[in-house]
């Protein structure tokens, strides 16, 4: 991404006429792509009708308003409701619901209920609570209606197995205490480094783009796309990367194998080429601060994690955060959508794709070959950008 990055430096404002329609041809096929990947996370991350409307609510929030502290508070409020709805509110409503129901019951029902319950002949009901006992031929007391039982020493061997994946199982060498100041000491930093960004006027190049990626790295719940609409929104909207320079990197990135979160690399370096320090200071600064944090979590909370994930709360958080963050990945789609077609008139900016028919059909093909073909993402952006020089053969041209 290091590399690539250095070759669109050299790219001039002004391309040539095919180069804009393989570009847009690719930026089409990219949106597909996010959409689908949007799709199967949240096909992952609902498990009831309140995280569907997180994920709602991830999305058509993420669309009104774009900031540095906008969608790392939208996640924060899914988890909070996320908390609330788990902890009272869905089982206050299942008591309403059961209050509701029982006082629907009329009198004259009831009165029914039990004239008929009466009405059972005596020799049908059954003797006892256990059921009519009989005794077979061996003279071994069954009844009509045996329960399940089960298999000899079952309980035993569910014991030693569950003695054996006990021991088994791997044991992490960092102490819970270990992790705490761990966690303790990642959230002094990144306190420290918002907080020094925010007492300057003009932070540094190198601590705002180092604080932006550093946030970016804390927040991110759900998978790699999830990433999209915050880096866009860290480097984009302070105008170190033209929208034309993101969309270029976004799309070579969807074909190639690798996480997103290499993309920080490409916008790091992209980010210095006008400062005076050299851009692969930048790459490595925004690849540190993008990659530290999760890997400074993970390491921390596992070694507490066995307790944490037995607490209902934290769970119920952990779901409501990825739920909405889920949410922003449509937001990501809608915002790729809104400056993908690039022409010479709007080169750096970029249009909707909405203004020409062709560019829907392409991210339409791109979703569908990828979700119900199998196309691979390297297929299916290449194909985008011959369909995008089909286009400048066409239309292009006029």
């Amino acid at each position: 991404m290091y590399a690539l990055s250095l070759g669109i430096q050299h790219i001039n404002n002004a391309l040539p006429s095919p180069v804009y329609g393989l570009l847009s041809g690719m930026n089409s096929s990219t949106v597909g792509i996010i959409a689908l990947a949007a799709i199967q996370l949240a096909e992952k991350a609902i498990q009831d009708k309140f995280s569907r409307i997180l994920v709602i609510f991830g999305a058509c929030a993420g669309m009104c308003y774009n900031s540095l502290w906008y969608f790392p508070l939208l996640m924060a409020m899914g988890g909070l409701a996320a908390v609330i709805w788990d902890g009272w509110m869905r089982q206050g409503i299942r008591e309403l619901k059961t209050r509701l129901k029982r006082n629907r019951v009329t009198p004259e029902v009831q009165v029914e209920e039990a004239s008929a319950t009466n009405d059972v002949p005596l020799g049908a009901r059954p003797a006892g609570n256990h059921g009519v006992q009989r005794r077979n031929p061996i003279g071994i007391r069954s009844s009509e209606h045996p329960e399940p039982t089960m298999p000899p020493h079952s309980s035993a061997l569910e014991a030693v197995q569950q003695q054996h994946s006990q021991q088994n199982s791997p044991e992490h060498a960092i102490r819970a205490r270990v992790g705490i100041a761990i966690v303790a000491l990642f959230f002094a930093s990144f306190i420290g480094i918002l907080v020094a960004r925010g007492t300057e006027p003009t932070p540094p190049i190198a601590l705002d783009l180092f604080a932006s990626m550093y946030l970016a790295g804390t927040i991110i719940f759900g998978g790699g796309p999830v990433v999209i609409p915050l880096l866009r929104s860290y480097v984009v909207s302070p105008g170190w990367v033209s929208s034309r320079d993101f969309l270029i990197g976004l799309a070579i990135i969807q074909a190639f194998p690798g996480p997103n979160f290499n993309f920080a690399v490409y916008l790091g370096a992209l980010a210095f080429q006008s400062s005076k320090f050299p851009t692969i200071f930048g790459a490595f600064l925004a690849f540190l601060g993008i990659f530290f944090p999760g890997i400074a979590l993970a390491v921390a909370v596992q070694s507490f994690w066995r307790i944490l994930r037995k607490r209902r709360w934290v769970t119920a958080l952990l779901r409501g955060v990825n739920a909405t963050a889920v949410g922003l990945v449509f937001t990501a789609v809608y915002r790729l959508w809104e400056i993908g077609y690039l022409t010479s008139q709007d080169a750096i900016g970029g249009q909707s794709l909405g203004k020409d028919a062709w560019w829907v059909v392409v991210a339409t093909v791109t979703y569908a070959e990828s979700a119900w073909f199998d196309v691979p993402p390297a297929v299916a952006i290449v194909m985008g950008a011959v369909l995008g020089l089909c286009w400048y053969g066409a239309v292009g041209r006029e």
